[in-house]
């Protein structure tokens, strides 16, 4: 399973400085919840963890292996800043496509159950631009999951999701946590944190300001 070192990590952009000088270990087997305004830096934290960014300086590593400049963490589920599919193909035909580029292939039935998990039709022809919101959304994760992902980075995953998808998601990431999975999870909503996160993580302009412990009555 992942562990995940950031070491000295500062990204500047137009003489901005959107991460400051980051030093943080997140360990396999837990759910870590990154809690800030918007612009805190919770987002480029998730992109340079999944290789998506380069540091100005310092570096992130996971499982040892450095990530940015094109090198991505294998094995990564990924939900960030609400990535279009293909917009003229339907909910089963974009994880065919997902899965043939995948490492871990799955069966086309199991690509079926994943679209049922979240509430879509896998036999529906409907394209994706085409989908409401919420169901751009439940489809986006989806994919995150299709492929059993050791690492998991989950950007407000909630976002535009009835009450029961958001019931049925939550339980879907504490398995994925009992499974030894390592998850990151920025979010808005103070629920999600508490309920999930084992612990939080905040930030504020970049930098981090606080860690807490969440005590899980199990």
């Amino acid at each position: 399973m992942s562990k995940i070192t950031v070491e000295n990590f500062t990204k500047t952009i137009k003489h901005n400085t959107v991460l400051d000088n980051i030093n943080i270990t997140f360990e396999s087997g837990k759910i870590y919840g990154l809690v800030g305004i918007n612009g805190s830096g919770k987002t480029m934290l998730l992109r340079a963890i999944s290789g998506l960014i380069a540091g100005t300086s310092g570096f992130v590593t996971v499982d040892g292996v450095r990530v940015g400049n094109g090198k991505h963490p294998r094995n990564v589920g990924l939900l960030i800043e609400n990535a279009d599919l293909w917009p003229y193909l339907s909910a089963y035909e974009c994880l065919d496509i997902l899965n043939t580029m995948s490492e871990k292939k799955i069966t086309k039935d199991e690509i079926k159950a994943l679209i049922s998990e979240f509430d879509l039709d896998p036999e529906s022809k409907k394209p994706f631009k085409a989908f409401s919101l919420g169901m751009k959304q439940k489809l986006r994760l989806a994919q995150v999951f299709m492929s059993d992902p050791d690492l998991i980075i989950l950007d407000e995953p909630t976002n535009a999701l009835d009450e029961g998808s958001i019931e049925r998601l939550r339980e879907r990431i504490l398995n994925e946590r009992a499974k030894g999975k390592t998850i990151l999870l920025a979010s808005h909503s103070g629920e999600d944190v508490r309920l999930l996160c084992d612990e939080i993580i905040y930030m504020n302009e970049g930098k981090i300001t606080g860690r807490e412990i969440i005590e899980k009555n199990e």
